[in-house]
């Protein structure tokens, strides 16, 4: 996804100039695909669904693409690439978009066959095979990609158990009391959740394939399972061709996204900033839009382009984190995690709210003042999430206590009209379009969300912004009206 975000900006920061032959080498048998929709395969997304591009748009944008091409050497000296097919690549930058593998625990007796991971479109194919033959199917892992997992084999009807190491789900996006509730909610949908267990081998079984062993002597027998249980960085290039690396993997990058040799860029997951791995898609493309934007410029500054040096200058911004908030719904159960939800920065105050008949569970974090929102945890209900984001986002001052943003029947819940919020607020954090980006759309001609949408992808990553993206979009639309009909000419009865 990060990478074909990669070629997106490249061809258009270059706009009609062309001056740039990019060429894309996937490992995998196909081109880009949404990794975050991967769940819906399982609904009935066909793969075509779920394609980020094809090889028409490819060569409509005159961009040269090889799948099954593995990159196995990297030649710094003589700047080349190798494929696994030992087809050779020379390339003046090299772009590593190689993003992240699963992680799978050194359990004995991980190999075996109906052993799988859920990551890409192939591993789809192979729970779909297996389950064929299944009727218990057990997920390793109850992190965000691990419920997604869970999700898919009771699509597909299995009896279906969550194995969690930690004592709750979702541990990194939300807190205890959350992740309780969380749980909850699980188990009435009739997945079964077993928290706090360690998993020391896996054997054959009595009634099922395999029997799981766990540490203290309790036992589980399935017929499939599933690893998820983390990312690792796909790091092996860097590893093996001498690029810097963290203590604990991934490629160190700078804020232009350039590794050690300055004329390699890593981005996305397989990338390692200021000792920090993104694992959301946002802080993905963040990086690829920097990234694109410092290459142009130095291949501008470097060749006698005739594009203007100056052209690429507002695409050049440092890469300088990225907010890791996320709204999602798992087997249909919402859940938003905003900033701090942990609430581990000094002198943070929270704020809860529980209904527990509803299985509803909210809490704002705010500085030591109160006057800042700088986290959020939302369970069973997300309603008040876009709010609650644009007040963290923006770092914009309360106007009510901070216990009324989540309380129902609170009088003044301070929720933000598009009026309030400053012309750079970022609406859409998966692609960083501001309101101004979609006003400025909209005084060009764009008059609903899907021109919108084009015009400027909001909406268009996760969607969690589309209720703020037509607010935005209304209102801009009412101030273009007010602008083309002055207030105090009359509007004849034909009009």
């Amino acid at each position: 996804m990060v990478g074909h975000h990669f070629v997106q900006q490249l061809v258009s920061q270059q706009g009609d100039s062309k001056n740039v032959d990019i060429t894309v080498l996937s490992g995998e048998d196909r081109l880009a695909y949404d990794r975050v929709q991967l769940s819906s395969f399982f609904k009935g997304k066909t793969e075509d669904d779920l394609a980020l591009t094809c090889s028409k748009t490819y060569q409509d944008w005159q961009v040269g693409f090889h799948t099954h091409s593995k990159v196995v050497d990297i030649n710094r000296d003589a700047k080349t690439v190798t494929t696994s097919k030992g087809e050779s690549f020379a390339y003046d930058k090299l772009i590593l978009a190689t993003g992240s593998f699963a992680f799978v625990p050194p359990i004995p007796g991980k190999d075996r066959e109906h052993c799988l991971v859920y990551r890409t479109i192939n591993d789809l194919h192979a729970i779909k095979k297996s389950a064929q033959g299944s009727k218990v199917g057990v997920v390793i892992g109850g992190g965000l990609l691990g419920l997604e997992a869970a999700n898919a084999l009771k699509q597909l009807g299995l009896q279906t158990h969550v194995i969690e190491f930690a004592p709750q789900l979702m541990g990194v996006q939300i807190d205890g009391a959350g992740g309780r509730l969380l749980k909850n909610k699980i188990t009435e949908l009739g997945v079964t959740v077993h928290t706090s267990v360690a998993t020391e081998q896996i054997t054959e079984g009595e009634n099922s394939r395999y029997k799981m062993c766990f540490k203290g002597g309790q036992t589980l027998e399935t017929d499939m399972i599933v690893f998820s249980a983390g990312i690792r960085p796909y790091d092996n290039l860097a590893r093996e061709f001498n690029l810097e690396l963290g203590e604990r993997g991934g490629i160190v990058i700078n804020n232009h996204c350039q590794t050690s040799d300055k004329n390699i860029y890593a981005i996305g997951e397989c990338a390692l900033w200021n000792n920090f791995i993104f694992g959301l898609v946002a802080p993905g493309y963040a990086m690829a839009k920097v990234a694109a934007g410092h290459v142009l410029k130095q291949l501008a500054s470097s060749t006698a382009s005739n594009t203007p040096l100056s052209n690429y200058s507002n695409n050049t911004d440092e890469f300088s984190g990225a907010d890791m908030s996320t709204k999602l719904k798992l087997m249909g159960v919402e859940v938003g995690s905003i900033g701090d939800a942990h609430a581990r920065s000094e002198g943070a105050i929270s704020y809860y709210f529980e209904d527990q008949p509803n299985g509803i569970y909210k809490k704002v974090v705010t500085n030591e003042q109160g006057n800042k929102l700088i986290g959020a945890v939302l369970v069973g209900d997300t309603s008040e999430y876009d709010n609650l984001l644009q007040y963290h986002l923006n770092s914009i001052e309360l106007s009510v206590p901070a216990e009324s943003l989540i309380m129902p029947l609170a009088g003044d819940t301070g929720e933000l009209s598009a009026d309030d919020l400053p012309s750079d607020a970022i609406i859409c954090a998966c692609h960083k379009v501001t309101k101004h980006t979609i006003e400025h759309a909209v005084m060009q001609g764009c008059s609903d969300l899907s021109d919108v949408q084009q015009a400027t992808k909001a909406s268009t990553g996760c969607g969690g912004c589309e209720k703020l993206v037509q607010s935005v979009i209304s209102r801009a639309l009412n101030n273009k009206i007010a602008t083309l009909i002055p207030a105090d000419e009359p509007v004849s009865q034909s009009a």
